[in-house]
């Protein structure tokens, strides 16, 4: 785009767009924030305020926001979609034909069938769609991408996924949450798709997923708090996904046994040595763990990283007439494996890939047909107060209590 700013509007001025807000405000000399959108137009009045942006207009509607854009009283380039997931579709799709970039929050739809509406609108408009996944921007993953893709640890035999987070009892008062209409899902959809994510970005999709889905601490939600699936791989490895809100200590984590040594994020190496009777050896390979150990650290520190780091990506890929990094068809393949997952908890039953059109889970309405109601949803807020968090940063574990 030259040497033009770029126009950003943020659609949803919930607690997840203040990370998008201070992303685009990392780049003041590539980027102006030019338009809030919500259905609850004091929360953006409040942004404006917080954040010294004075010159932003505030919509209540997309319509709108829309409308002055395409009457010239709007300039915009770029949507960040930061709504709650049941209408990132719609809004996605009606930015796109209307000739706008956009960048839509996790999880990129609520089926299949969204995802592919989604990316039909960006391929009609050539625009592009760019879909949240900020851990691929963070070193210790980018560390660990870089030792797998080395093969210096042998191909991957199992991984292991914690998801592992802690929501109190009263996470899902929150109007929009806890019901598969307005949430999607429980915690494999809205939690453990950043973990899947990062695993499909380094192994891919899986041939067959069996999972088992669970409420096990939440009384006052339709949807599971706790998930536990199984993945099969083309020539045998597997993978195991635990998606969890009621894990103390939040300790997530990805760890991919190899054939000739163990490694995750956090950052861990272990390289066994069998004996003549083929048990391990008191001895280490300290030779490969050095060698995985100093290619980890070559690793050259991102420039910026999280939610900022995939903003960067994103206006770069404007600026460069380039695709994102991370796109819609990368959102598309984390919504596939979680449907799976989904389906083979409801079903009961192990799932192959990939799911197909006529699939009753390739749909909203099917899924929302299929889908258990562990309880009912028993409280309804308009918001919470308070920061959100978004995860550990993968570099270690610190236990000690400050």
């Amino acid at each position: 785009m030259g040497d033009q700013l770029i126009n950003v509007a943020i659609v949803g001025t919930g607690n997840i767009s203040r990370l998008h807000i201070e992303g685009y405000q990392s780049f003041p000399r590539r980027c102006r924030i030019t338009a809030f959108c919500d259905i609850v137009p004091e929360k953006s009045a409040a942004y404006k305020e917080k954040y010294r942006l004075p010159d932003v207009k505030v919509y209540d509607a997309l319509d709108g926001m829309l409308r002055a854009f395409r009457d010239g009283e709007l300039a915009v380039d770029l949507v960040s979609v930061c709504t709650p997931p049941f209408c990132h579709a719609e809004i996605a799709v009606r930015c796109l034909r209307a000739g706008l970039n956009v960048l839509v929050e996790k999880p990129m739809a609520a089926s299949l069938e969204e995802c592919d509406r989604m990316l039909a609108a960006e391929k009609e408009s050539g625009k592009f769609l760019a879909a949240v996944a900020q851990n691929r921007f963070r070193d210790p993953i980018a560390s660990l991408k870089k030792a797998l893709d080395s093969g210096l640890a042998g191909r991957i035999l199992h991984a292991q996924v914690d998801s592992f987070w802690w929501r109190g009892f009263h996470y899902y008062d929150l109007w929009w949450r806890g019901k598969w209409e307005t949430e999607g899902g429980g915690c494999t959809l809205n939690h453990a798709v950043h973990h899947i994510d990062m695993l499909i970005w380094m192994m891919g999709l899986p041939e067959k997923v069996t999972a088992v889905i669970s409420n096990a601490a939440h009384s006052n939600a339709e949807v599971e708090d706790l998930s536990v699936a199984v993945l099969r791989y083309p020539g045998g490895a597997l993978a195991q996904i635990t998606s969890s809100v009621v894990h103390h200590g939040e300790e997530q984590q990805l760890i991919f046994q190899c054939e000739k040594a163990r490694i995750s994020a956090p950052w861990k190496v272990h390289a066994s040595l069998a004996g003549s009777n083929a048990f391990p050896l008191k001895e280490r390979d300290g030779e490969l763990e050095k060698k995985l150990d100093d290619l980890a650290a070559s690793q050259k520190p991102l420039a910026y990283t999280g939610h900022t780091g995939e903003i960067e990506d994103v206006l770069s890929a404007l600026e460069q007439g380039r695709r994102p990094a991370i796109d819609g068809h990368d959102g598309r393949k984390t919504i596939e494996l979680i449907t799976a997952v989904y389906k083979a908890g409801i079903t009961e039953g192990a799932v192959a890939l990939p799911l197909k059109k006529d699939d009753p889970f390739y749909t909203v309405k099917g899924i929302m047909a299929a889908a258990p109601h562990f309880y009912e949803k028993s409280a309804s807020v308009d918001a919470f107060q308070g920061e959100i968090t978004t995860g550990n940063d993968y570099n270690r574990y610190d236990y000690q209590r400050k």
